[in-house]
C-alpha cells in the first residue's frame, strides 16, 4: 500500500544534540569520511523515506545565530553538503538527495549547474535547501561586503526587519536565475546525430536575460535541462518575511510549529500566500529515548532546546503525534535525528512500521524521482517554443 504522508530526515554531523558525538554509538572519528553518509543515506533508503537535506553553513558551526558559541567541546567543521550528495548519488537507487546551499555569497550561475549534475548523478533524486547567511563573519570570509553586527534578541527592531528583507530579496532573485537557468535548455534540444554533424538544436537553447539588483546573468546555463527539468527547491521559514520567500520560490516549506494549534496556523498562512502547489512539512528534533537526551544534556552542562519541537518518547507516541498534525494540514515532516546512527535507526525500524501500521506510509517506493516521491507535477519549462 501507499501512504499519503512524506517522511524526510535532516542529518547534521553526528546528530542535531551538540553533545551527540559524545554519544557511545556515535562515530565521531568517521564524520569527514563518504562510508560515514554512504551508511546514514542508506539507512534512511531502508526504510523508504522521502528524501534526506544534509546540513551545511559558510562558517563553523555556531552557538547561537550570530556568533561562535567558543566551546570546544562541540564538533566544528563539515563537507561540503552538494559534494557529499554528490558522491553518494551513483551508489543510491530512489532516495531524494537535498544539500543545503548557501544562497548569500555565491553565484547562481555556478549553483545551477552544481545542482544540475546532481539530478543527473542522482538520475533525477536532486534537491536544494534554500539558505541564507546573515552573519558578519561569514562575510568576511568572502571580503565583497559588510554585514551589520545585528541584535537578534530586538528582531522586530526596523533595522533589523530591513537587513532580513533584503537578505530574502537577495535570495529570490538568486532562486529565480537558478530556475531560469533549469530552464534555458529545451527537453530535447540536444539532437546528438552524427549523420548530420548536429549535436544541438541552437534554436532550442535560450538567453534568461535576468537583470536585478542583485545578479545580472545572460545564459544559457552550460549544462542541460535537468532530469526532472526543476529539481525539488525547499526552504526553512520561520516568520513573514521568509514565509513570503518560501511560499513564492520553494516546492517544500518546512515550518517549526511546536503544538498542533501552529501547525494549523502556519500551513494556513504559507499556503494563503502562493497559488502553486507547494508542500509543507514540520520540522521536529527527534530523540526516540529519553534517557539519551538526559544523558547528552548531561555532557553538554545545558538543557538541549531547539527552534523546532524537540520530541522524546516512543515510536507510537512519535507516530500520534505526527498524525495528529497531518490533520491539522501539513503534508509531512522533516524529522532531525537527535543522536545519529541511533536516532535515525530508531525512526527507520521503530517510527516507520508503526505508521504503516496505520496506513500511513509507503511499504515500498512508487517512484524513481524526488518529483515523483513528493507528488510534485513535472516541471513546465518556461522557454520552450519561445524564439531562441
Amino acid at each position: 500500500m501507499t501512504g499519503g504522508l512524506h517522511i524526510a530526515v535532516a542529518l547534521d554531523g553526528a546528530g542535531w544534540h551538540p553533545a551527540a558525538w559524545r554519544d557511545p554509538a556515535a562515530r565521531p572519528a568517521d564524520l569527514l569520511t563518504p562510508r560515514y553518509w554512504l551508511e546514514l543515506i542508506r539507512e534512511a533508503e531502508r526504510g523508504k523515506l522521502d528524501f534526506v537535506t544534509i546540513e551545511d553553513s559558510l562558517g563553523l558551526q555556531p552557538g547561537d545565530h550570530l556568533q561562535l558559541d567558543g566551546r570546544a567541546d562541540h564538533v566544528k567543521g563539515r563537507l561540503d553538503a552538494l559534494l557529499i550528495a554528490a558522491r553518494i548519488a551513483p551508489v543510491t537507487t530512489h532516495i531524494g538527495l537535498v544539500p543545503t546551499v548557501t544562497v548569500t555569497h555565491t553565484e547562481p550561475f555556478h549553483v545551477s549547474t552544481q545542482l544540475a549534475t546532481l539530478d543527473y548523478l542522482s538520475r533525477g533524486r536532486a534537491g536544494w535547501r534554500v539558505q541564507v547567511s546573515g552573519r558578519p563573519a561569514e562575510a568576511r570570509h568572502f571580503g565583497h561586503r559588510e554585514f551589520p553586527d545585528l541584535d537578534v534578541t530586538r528582531i522586530d527592531d526596523a533595522e533589523v526587519q530591513a537587513f532580513i528583507a533584503e537578505l530574502f530579496a537577495e535570495a529570490a532573485d538568486h532562486v529565480e536565475v537558478v530556475r531560469r537557468l533549469w530552464d534555458s535548455w529545451e527537453d530535447d534540444a540536444e539532437i546528438r546525430d552524427a549523420a548530420t554533424g548536429r549535436f544541438i538544436d541552437r534554436d532550442k537553447l535560450h538567453y534568461v536575460n535576468f537583470t536585478g539588483k542583485h545578479f545580472s546573468v545572460k545564459g544559457p546555463s552550460i549544462t542541460p535541462r535537468p532530469p526532472q527539468g526543476q529539481p525539488v527547491v525547499t526552504a526553512l521559514a520561520h516568520a513573514r518575511v521568509p514565509y513570503e520567500f518560501a511560499a513564492a520560490a520553494a516546492d517544500v516549506v518546512y515550518v517549526t510549529p511546536h503544538n498542533v494549534g501552529q501547525a494549523t496556523a502556519i500551513a494556513a498562512e504559507v499556503r494563503s500566500l502562493t497559488d502553486r502547489p507547494v508542500k509543507v512539512f514540520a520540522d521536529l528534533v527527534v530523540f526516540l529515548d529519553a534517557d539519551r537526551k538526559a544523558r547528552l544534556d548531561e555532557l553538554d552542562g545545558v538543557p538541549y532546546v531547539s527552534d523546532a519541537l524537540v520530541f522524546t518518547g516512543t515510536a507510537e507516541e512519535l507516530a500520534d503525534l505526527l498524525l495528529e498534525w497531518r490533520a491539522a494540514g501539513l503534508d509531512g515532516f522533516r524529522l532531525r535525528p537527535g543522536a545519529l546512527p541511533a536516532d535515525l535507526t530508531s525512526i527507520v525500524d521503530g517510527l516507520l512500521p508503526v505508521l504503516r501500521s496505520r496506513g500511513a506510509f509507503r511499504d515500498e517506493y512508487t517512484s524513481t524521482t524526488l518529483r515523483g516521491h513528493l507528488g510534485l507535477p513535472a516541471a513546465r519549462n518556461r522557454y520552450a517554443g519561445a524564439p531562441a
